[in-house]
């Protein structure tokens, strides 16, 4: 597949996910009205975990069909490397979710979907520092894309930060440093076992400060069984399983922006199907997103290269 045809695969893939991810906003608000979220993300990602493993046995059976007897050398290595990956994933991203899940409590949605997004500007940032060098343009097109969210999300203007807001704001440093995290392991490994391996860590994780900080009802975890599923499998199992695989051979601040869009999809499904009009500052807010995603997009736009 040549260098144009796999970028504009990987990038349909980031945008699915980003829609996935702002579909499922719906599911996760109303799981919080039964259960702490603590709970809902062990939940949850257990849940997408488990979602992975049929696909994990399917595909290395049919790996191991097509490989030569003396193909497994240097599995070790990558086994180490795999886990790692994994492990670090899950980390960020349990620590990334729960502050959302936390800091959306005390703040409003318009600001915390804002805040999160803020990850599109922390990734060059720190990709500057993992020796990632990007193109003025792109940096062009993240201020667009700011913009945009700012009028999408800001809806009364104003932008103040307090208690809820600054548990966001680490949220989408975290979601920052998950995304650079991929960006390093998802070249070397199989990225649908360190997707499982994510869900699972960021499971157990959550499941042990679910035990130290909530208290556990079963009646409530079954009300809440249908927004449980929906974010488990869609958002988790399929949504993180996509960004691993179509954030391969993709430039960070490119794949950031992809999903950033996510905030764009949550104000689309709201108005689709709980019939809840679009402002003209919001469209305004719509408008530049998709902009900034076309623009990043253009041929030689978004070349980035090693610091030497």
């Amino acid at each position: 597949m040549n260098t144009v045809s796999h970028k504009y695969r990987q990038s349909a893939l980031l945008l699915l996910t980003a829609a996935i991810w702002g579909s499922a906003f719906v599911a996760q608000q109303t799981g919080m009205d039964y259960v702490g979220p603590f709970t809902f993300n062990a939940a949850r990602n257990l849940l997408g975990g488990l979602t992975l493993l049929p696909l994990i046995v399917f595909f290395s059976s049919r790996k191991k069909r097509t490989l030569p007897p003396d193909a497994s050398s240097g599995n070790g290595t990558q086994s180490k490397t795999l886990w790692a990956g994994g492990i670090l994933c899950g980390t960020a991203l349990f620590a990334a979710s729960a502050l959302q899940q936390i800091g959306i409590q005390y703040t409003t949605v318009g600001k915390a979907g804002f805040i999160t997004a803020l990850y599109i500007v922390l990734v060059p940032v720190c990709g500057l520092f993992v020796r990632k060098r990007v193109q003025p343009k792109v940096w062009f097109a993240v201020l667009i894309a700011v913009a945009g969210l700012y009028l999408l999300c800001m809806t009364d203007g104003s932008f103040s930060l307090q208690k809820g807001d600054l548990l966001v704001l680490a949220c989408a440093l975290g979601f920052t440093i998950h995304i650079l995290v991929i960006d390093h392991f998802s070249p070397l490994v199989d990225g649908i076992k360190m997707s499982c391996i994510q869900f699972f860590t960021c499971s157990i994780l959550s499941a042990v400060c679910m035990l130290l900080f909530e208290t556990v009802n079963v009646s409530n975890l079954l009300h809440a069984w249908i927004p449980i599923l929906y974010a488990g499998i869609l958002s988790s199992g399929v949504g993180y399983t996509l960004q691993i695989i179509g954030q391969k051979g993709l430039n960070p601040t490119m794949a950031s922006l992809l999903m950033s869009l996510e905030s764009v999809f949550s104000v689309l499904a709201g108005w689709i199907f709980l019939h809840q009009a679009l402002s003209g500052r919001e469209l305004s807010g719509c408008i530049l997103m998709f902009a900034a995603i076309v623009l990043v997009q253009l041929p030689g736009f978004s070349k980035t290269s090693a610091v030497s």
